[in-house]
C-alpha cells in the first residue's frame, strides 16, 4: 500500500489530491472521479476550518487524512465509488463537521445510508461498564449479544468493511497514545474487529489487526518474539531463497506453472501456536514458510505431490482446505515438510483465485454496481443472507464446533436488540413490544 505521507507533508494545503486520485484509479475502477474529488475537497475544507477555529493543526487527528487512509484500505478491497466517498466523509460526519443531510443532498442517499450504518456500528465503542472488568468492560454474555446486534445492523456488507477500515486506521494511529487508550482500542480490535475480518475472509486485515492489537495488549511478549524474528531474519531469508529456487526448478521440470514466494509469519500467530502447543519459539516450524500459487485446482494437488516427492512430509501437519474449506470460505492446501538441513518448512498451495479470496474474502466475489434490476437485487439479498450466517462469528481462539447449531437457534429467527440505560443489550423476539422490554429489564418496570 502506498502510504498517505507519500502524498503530503505536514501542511493540509500541500497534499497532492490529483496525484492521489490517479493512484486510487490504478487500484479500482471509478466512473465519476469528480464525485470522489468533491468529497475529498469538502472534507479538506471542513478540516481546515476546524483547525483554523481551534488555532491548532494535528495531522494525526485529521478526519480528512483518516478518510484518505480508509480509501486506501478499501480500494485494495476493490470497493465501489459510493463506499469510497462514504469513507472519505465518515469521520467528518461522526465529528459533526458535516451534517448527514448535507451528505445526502450532495452525494446521494446511498452514501448517506452507508455512513449512518457505520455510525450505528460505532455504538459498540460506547458500551463501557466500569463495574465489570471482563472483555472490554462487558460480561461474556453481553459481548455475545453485541456481536448478534451487529448481525442485525449490517444490511450492506460495505458498512462492515468501512468500519473495519476505520478501526484499522485507529489502531495504526495510537502508537503515541496513552496506555489506557492503547489498551481500550486494542481490546476492541482484538475481540470484535479482527474476528469480523476473519469471518469476512479478509486475511491481510485480520493479520494486521491481530498483530497490532497484540503489540499493545502484550507488549513484552510481542517485543520478545519480534526480536527473536529479527535475530534470525538474515539466516531465514537465505534459507527460504535456497528452497524456493529448488522448488521452482522441480515444478518447472514437472510442467507445473507456478509462482513460489516466501510467506511472512505473523507475530500473534507465532505466540498463539507457542501457547496452544506449549512450544518454545525455536520449536515453531512454520516460521520458515513458502506459498505456491498455481492456475487451476488440479495443479494444487500436482504441486503438492512434487513438494512431497522432494522433501519428506509430516503427516499430522497436512490440511486440505480445498476439499473442506473453512467456515469463512478459505481454501488452500497446507503441508509441512522436512526440508534441506533437516529444517521443517511449511508450504501453502492455492490457485491465484483462492489467494485472492484468502486476501479479499467477501470482496473477491461481490461488486456493488448494477443492483437496480430485480434479478440482481434478489442475488444481492441472497448474499446478504449468507453474510448474516457468517457474521455469527466466534472468537477464533475458541471452539467452532457449535457454529451450525447456534446459527440454527439464534440467527435464523429475527431478533430485536435494545440498549438499556446501563449500556447492556437486551435480546428480544421480532414481535416484542416496549412492555416486553420493560418486563425483561425488571418485572417491576413492566408493572
Amino acid at each position: 500500500m502506498v502510504k498517505i505521507r507519500d502524498y503530503h507533508s505536514s501542511q493540509l494545503e500541500s497534499f497532492d489530491l490529483d496525484a492521489w486520485l490517479k493512484h486510487i484509479q490504478l487500484k479500482v475502477e471509478i466512473k465519476e472521479i469528480e464525485r470522489l474529488q468533491h468529497a475529498c475537497l469538502l472534507s479538506q475544507q471542513v478540516d481546515k476550518q476546524a483547525a483554523d477555529e481551534n488555532r491548532i493543526w494535528a495531522e494525526n487527528h485529521s478526519s480528512y487524512f483518516t478518510g484518505i487512509e480508509m480509501v486506501e484500505i478499501l480500494a485494495d478491497l476493490h470497493l465501489d465509488q459510493d463506499a469510497l466517498i462514504a469513507a472519505v466523509l465518515y469521520r467528518a460526519v461522526r465529528e459533526k463537521k458535516i451534517a448527514i443531510e448535507k451528505v445526502e443532498a450532495e452525494f446521494g442517499a446511498t452514501v448517506a445510508k452507508l455512513i449512518q450504518g457505520v455510525l450505528q456500528m460505532a455504538a459498540i465503542s460506547l458500551l463501557q461498564n466500569p463495574e465489570e472488568q471482563q472483555v472490554f468492560g462487558q460480561s461474556t454474555e453481553q459481548v455475545d449479544k453485541l456481536r448478534k446486534m451487529l448481525v442485525a445492523l449490517i444490511d450492506d456488507v460495505r458498512v462492515a468493511l468501512i468500519k473495519l477500515a476505520e478501526r484499522t486506521c485507529a489502531i495504526r494511529a495510537i502508537k503515541n497514545a496513552s496506555a489506557e487508550k492503547k489498551s481500550r482500542v486494542a481490546r476492541e480490535v482484538f475481540y470484535i474487529y479482527s474476528p469480523l475480518a476473519h469471518r469476512l475472509g479478509i486475511g491481510h486485515l485480520k493479520w494486521e489487526l491481530e498483530d497490532l492489537a497484540f503489540r499493545y495488549l502484550e507488549p513484552d511478549v510481542y517485543s520478545r518474539i519480534a526480536s527473536l524474528l529479527d535475530e534470525k531474519r538474515v539466516d531465514r531469508e537465505k534459507y527460504i531463497h535456497t528452497v524456493q529456487s529448488e522448488l521452482e526448478q522441480s515444478l518447472k521440470q514437472a510442467g507445473v506453472e507456478a509462482t513460489v514466494m516466501g510467506r511472512v509469519k505473523h507475530i500473534y500467530s507465532i505466540w498463539r501456536k507457542m501457547r496452544q502447543k506449549k512450544l518454545d519459539f525455536h520449536e515453531i516450524y512454520d516460521i520458515r514458510a513458502l506459498r505456491i500459487l498455481v492456475k487451476e485446482m488440479k495443479d494444487c494437488y500436482a504441486a503438492l505431490g512434487i513438494v512431497h516427492a522432494i522433501w519428506r512430509y509430516i503427516p499430522k501437519e497436512f490440511d486440505d482446505y480445498v476439499a473442506q474449506p473453512k467456515l469463512n470460505g478459505y481454501r488452500s492446501l497446507h503441508t509441512a515438510v522436512i526440508g534441506p538441513e533437516g529444517k521443517i518448512l511449511e508450504v501453502q498451495i492455492r490457485t491465484v483465485a483462492m489467494h485472492e479470496e484468502a486476501e479479499l474474502g467477501v470482496c473477491a466475489h461481490w461488486r456493488y454496481k448494477g443492483m437496480d434490476t430485480r434479478s440482481e437485487a434478489s442475488s444481492y439479498e441472497a448474499k446478504i443472507a449468507w453474510l448474516r450466517q457468517v457474521l455469527e462469528w466466534q472468537d477464533e481462539l475458541g471452539d467452532l464446533s457449535g457454529f451450525v447449531e447456534e446459527f440454527r437457534h439464534d440467527i435464523v429467527e429475527d431478533r430485536i436488540y435494545v440498549f438499556t440505560p446501563d449500556g447492556h443489550v437486551v435480546d428480544l423476539p421480532k414481535d416484542a413490544t416496549p412492555v416486553d422490554f420493560a418486563f425483561t429489564v425488571h418485572s417491576q418496570v413492566g408493572f
